[in-house]
């Protein structure tokens, strides 16, 4: 055969040939009772289903128009199927804090001998709020426990006491016992208010706040002098101005309750018992 009788036999064949998914099916063959493929021999389920050859299609093959390629279908499918699902993205995200610990509930022991520990070391009275808030418990447990502790000082007899004054609580000396305290602390020296400071302290204490000028025309003669002296020992303290005249007004201290043992100046003994008979008439001269 020559070269050309060969081209064209195999433009021939070429032509002449059917991809294997064009090709007709042969006819299947019922399967007979003794075949070991029949549905009886192989139970309810039937022969295992395989790939229809019809629609197997090579890679490379083009899908006939108004037909989808069944590859690209089940890739779709599994696309479309993906993005139903939402993604979780983490990005730009933080994560929550984690909630502070409870503070440790204290029982009434651990807690009397914390108290006692940080009333030794004030300089001044502590507020019962305060103290609920460094220890980190319940403010409703303070107060009651604070009056325990100091009937147990008074029951003990103890030298010193637990009392409530200018607002908190603070341990002080008992006063049957001051003699050999200031014996011990001011080796036989005190300090002492003059008249004029107890009258003018006297005078800031029931009318404060009070300007300067009034103090003075209650008392009838000049207390500056003794006013700064008042307020360099700590007991007298500016709180402002008068709106009208805008001279400055004072007021008694924490020191000043604590000093005299008081929780407010709302317990300071009343002036009627110490006040003349004729005091109204007295006011009356000196308007």
């Amino acid at each position: 055969m020559s070269d050309e009788e060969r081209r064209d036999s195999l433009a021939d064949q070429a032509a002449a040939w059917v991809p294997p998914w064009d090709r007709p099916r042969p006819p299947t063959r019922p399967a007979s009772p003794d075949s070991p493929d029949s549905p009886e021999n192989l139970g309810s389920e039937g022969p295992p289903a395989g790939p229809d050859p019809s629609k197997i299609s090579s890679p490379g093959a083009a899908a006939k128009p108004g037909e989808r390629a069944e590859g690209a279908e089940s890739d779709t499918a599994g696309d479309s199927g993906r993005a139903d699902v939402p993604k979780r993205s983490t990005g730009g995200r933080r994560r929550p804090a984690p909630a502070p610990e409870p503070a440790p509930v204290l029982d009434d022991a651990e807690l009397r001998g914390a108290l006692e520990a940080i009333l030794l070391v004030v300089d001044e009275p502590v507020s019962e709020l305060t103290l609920a808030q460094v220890l980190e418990q319940s403010p409703e447990r303070i107060g009651p426990l604070l009056d325990d502790i100091a009937a147990g000082y008074t029951a003990g007899g103890h030298g010193f006491e637990l009392r409530r004054a200018a607002g908190g609580w603070r341990l002080y000396t008992r006063p049957e016992y001051a003699t050999y305290v200031e014996r011990f602390v001011l080796d036989g020296q005190s300090v002492r208010l003059t008249q004029a400071a107890l009258e003018t302290l006297a005078v800031v204490a029931y009318r404060q706040p009070v300007t300067r000028s009034r103090i003075s025309a209650i008392r009838g003669v000049n207390c500056d002098g003794v006013l700064r002296t008042l307020v360099s020992r700590g007991l007298v303290e500016e709180c402002g101005a008068e709106p009208d005249s805008g001279a400055f007004l004072y007021r008694t201290t924490t020191m000043f309750l604590e000093k005299l043992g008081l929780n407010s100046v709302d317990e300071l003994p009343p002036l009627a018992p110490f006040l003349p008979d004729d005091v109204e008439e007295l006011a009356d001269a000196t308007r």
